[in-house]
């Protein structure tokens, strides 16, 4: 329950922050992408940016979070190989080094 109060609160804080963002700057914008060029509001190309940022962080940490995924598989592959090895050690007679 709190996680959701926090959640909401977080959204109402960022909505209002880019609510006075784009009042705080009015005009707008003019991109010119070699082979087009684009005419945006200020604040809806701040939020465009960031979001096209936020998305690529997630993509990068997506793909870290696979290969961590990937590698702890194979880990614990490797563990349990390790441990039925000692196992199967253990149950076989000792013989006397005499």
């Amino acid at each position: 329950m709190l996680r959701y109060v926090l959640f909401i609160l977080t959204v109402l804080f960022v909505f209002l922050v880019a609510v006075v963002f784009a009042a705080s700057n009015p005009g707008t914008l003019v991109l010119d992408l070699a082979f087009t060029r684009l005419e945006m509001q200020k604040s809806l190309a701040f939020i465009l940016f960031l979001g096209v940022g936020w998305l690529f962080g997630v993509l990068c940490a997506g793909f870290l979070l696979l290969k961590m995924l990937s590698d702890r598989r194979q880990m614990r592959r490797a563990l349990e190989l390790a441990e039925a090895e000692v196992k199967s050690l253990r149950s076989m007679p000792m013989h006397d080094a005499h």
